[in-house]
């Protein structure tokens, strides 16, 4: 993607760059689920609000889905280029969904599908498998980025995993990414839902089996 100088600590160290991002990350998650992050960071959601931002982050992570797709097309077709900007602007679209998703929960609540059995545990098993898919993906996926923004293409391709690992990066997150909409769908727009509780409050929430978009 991107050549970088020899001194670039990220370049030199990519793994322990990805540990400590990845370690952020899953404080900054876990800490606003379990309510450690001050609730006055966050604004003080209305429900109207909360429908507004799982709109929002839908559409974010439907983007996501066609961009990371696109990627995937242009490096199988040599089009290093238009990969490695997909990439990145998948990367950002990642962060942007962090914050919505954040702010949901740190500032409003959650929410729990009312639905018949038939439709509640398929919802329940792909609700599962987008979580853990996005949490085992984190490090994958940023250790694929910091390669490919640290070395030269020619680096990428001979002295580092970065295709290995970018391609199970990829799948995984757009699984996951994908997954998550198929459940916002099912959650907000096919069947029904309660909204019950505010994140910060509930210890359990990060793990809470019907909790959703």
């Amino acid at each position: 993607m991107a050549t970088a100088s020899a001194d670039n600590p990220l370049k030199e160290h990519p793994a322990a760059a990805t540990a400590v991002l990845s370690v952020v990350g899953y404080a900054l998650v876990i800490g606003t689920f379990l309510g450690v992050v001050p609730g006055r960071v966050f604004p003080d959601l209305s429900l109207p609000q909360v429908n507004l931002l799982s709109d929002a982050i839908a559409v974010v992570n439907t983007v996501n889905v066609l961009v990371i797709a696109a990627g995937w097309r242009w490096i199988r077709r040599d089009e290093v280029r238009k990969h490695a900007a997909a990439m990145v602007t998948s990367f950002g679209l990642i962060l942007v969904f962090l914050v919505m998703y954040l702010t949901k929960i740190g500032g409003g609540g959650t929410k729990e599908f009312v639905g018949p059995a038939f439709a509640y545990y398929p919802y329940l098993a792909m609700l599962a498998i987008h979580i853990i898919l996005s949490i085992v993906s984190v490090p994958v996926v940023l250790y694929a980025l910091i390669l490919g923004i640290t070395h030269s293409e020619r680096e990428l391709r001979t002295e580092t995993p970065h295709r290995k690992v970018g391609r199970i990066a990829a799948g995984a997150w757009l699984v996951s990414l994908a997954l998550g909409v198929v459940t916002y769908l099912l959650l907000n727009h096919i069947y029904s839902w309660e909204y019950t509780v505010t994140a910060v409050e509930s210890a359990g929430a990060l793990v809470a089996p019907a909790v959703g978009f």
